[in-house]
């Protein structure tokens, strides 16, 4: 009798700490008109408005400008004041593995963002989605409320999706579902500088060159016969896949490791009529091809301004610089952070601040420049009229570790939960010291 006592009590115990670990409750739909007013607002189109109003029913903004040009009645809505604090659109976060891996160095039970085999253009990551990762709610306090995640792997691993950061399951968190097909193109050239078991797996990589690029012919040209076919006899989910590649619904995002491959790849593209293209993990390779990738209207999305130069003889700045190089060749330019600690999205911009972007061109790309790259900029991105309310609000800057505060956030007009794990345990071990006085 003592023992079972005994166990029911560790039972308890154990779920009592559980739940405690859960993740925020979803919130509900906004209800009411909301107002925020007197913060500074940046629109994310670069524009600043001190001590502005913003306004928005319904999921969707309804005003953004100077409180004198404000003509509604304020009483009507839940009002916010801001006074003092910045107000920004919701951070966007593209190619990433959120939601599909919980635990990174190869804990296989905590990932779901690969499938077997190289030519998967039908599967859809969206469905392995984890709206309970606890991952999610930690990024969220630092401003992040989209994200495309992307299924890893060789070729063409399958489609991405955009996600809304809170929701119940992948369901409500699809934002724009199925919108990218993802390719690595194949090694051609061998790494410089390594040795052994890594300079053989290259090797072998680069041996089976020519077949990759036969087999991406294959199901390109196979997928652009099928497509042309009104109906089908029989359902071809894979070459079902590829066709808004070249109707323009859906965008191609292409993981090319050097410049030749680079050049491969996009010209590949082209050759079979694909409308949208994205060079995603952009780094010292894609910009040796600025002209190139200019001339075929290419955008780039910059995967780790933090990291070192690719080369030997590269300035030691050149990574941190991308970004600013890149705009300021009329480069659509996005940033992403491809290490898994997710929230230093804002920092990657901010630090591009201090090699050649404006604060306000900092934000764009994180903001309205990865809405265009991931062709949602038509609903988010940026605080306009029309547009989702996606909004978070900080007391300080968004792009400084030192000040980023954020302490409010909308996701579609829904005033969401800003706690997390980190947060929770804060608040326990606080407790725990502070009652030991």
């Amino acid at each position: 009798m003592k023992k079972n006592l005994l166990i029911s009590a560790a039972l308890i115990f154990l779920l009592a700490q559980y739940l405690s670990a859960q993740n925020p409750v979803v919130a509900l739909a906004q209800k009411k008109p909301v107002i925020l007013t007197g913060g500074k607002i940046h629109t994310g189109t670069g524009d600043v408005i001190e001590k502005g109003i913003l306004a928005f029913d319904k999921g969707r903004i309804t005003f953004v400008g100077r409180s004198e040009d404000f003509k509604g009645n304020i009483s009507s809505y839940d009002q916010f004041d801001v006074t003092g604090k910045d107000v920004y659109p919701g951070l966007i976060f593209p190619g990433t593995s959120l939601g599909l891996v919980e635990i990174g160095s190869g804990v296989e039970v905590a990932s779901d963002d690969r499938e077997t085999g190289e030519l998967n253009p039908n599967v859809r990551v969206i469905v392995a989605y984890n709206t309970d990762s606890h991952v999610i709610p930690f990024i969220r306090s630092n401003g992040i409320l989209l994200a495309q995640i992307v299924p890893t792997g060789s070729l063409l691993p399958g489609t991405a999706s955009v996600v809304q950061l809170d929701a119940w399951n992948w369901e409500d968190a699809a934002y724009a579902p199925d919108n990218g097909i993802m390719m690595g193109w194949p090694r051609k050239a061998l790494p410089g500088g390594r040795e052994g078991a890594y300079l053989r797996y290259f090797a072998a990589l680069a041996g089976n060159y020519d077949r990759s690029v036969e087999e991406l012919e294959k199901i390109f040209s196979d997928a652009v016969a099928y497509n042309g076919i009104e109906k089908p006899e029989s359902f071809n989910p894979r070459l079902a896949a590829l066709k808004g590649l070249f109707d323009g619904s859906k965008i191609l995002y292409i993981a090319a490791p050097g410049p030749k491959e680079i050049i491969a790849s996009v010209s590949f593209a082209r050759k079979y009529g694909v409308k949208k293209i994205v060079l995603t993990d952009a780094d010292e390779s894609a910009w040796s091809l600025k002209d190139f990738l200019k001339e075929n209207n290419v955008a780039v999305i910059v995967s780790n301004p933090f990291s070192l130069p690719k080369y030997d003889y590269s300035d030691i700045k050149l990574p941190f610089e991308l970004p600013a190089l890149f705009l300021k060749e009329g480069i659509l330019t996005g940033i992403t952070y491809s290490n898994q600690a997710y929230g230093n999205l804002p920092f990657a911009a901010g630090q591009a601040v201090a090699y050649g972007l404006t604060r306000e061109e900092a934000l764009q790309t994180i903001t309205l420049n990865n809405a265009r790259i991931l062709g949602i900029d038509d609903r988010t991105g940026s605080l306009e009229n029309g547009k989702d309310a996606n909004i978070i609000v900080s007391t300080g800057d968004i792009l400084d570790m030192s000040t980023n505060n954020v302490e409010l956030a909308f996701i579609m007009g829904r005033n969401i939960s800003l706690d997390n794990k980190h947060k929770q345990l804060y608040r326990r071990f606080q407790a725990k010291y502070e009652n030991m006085k």
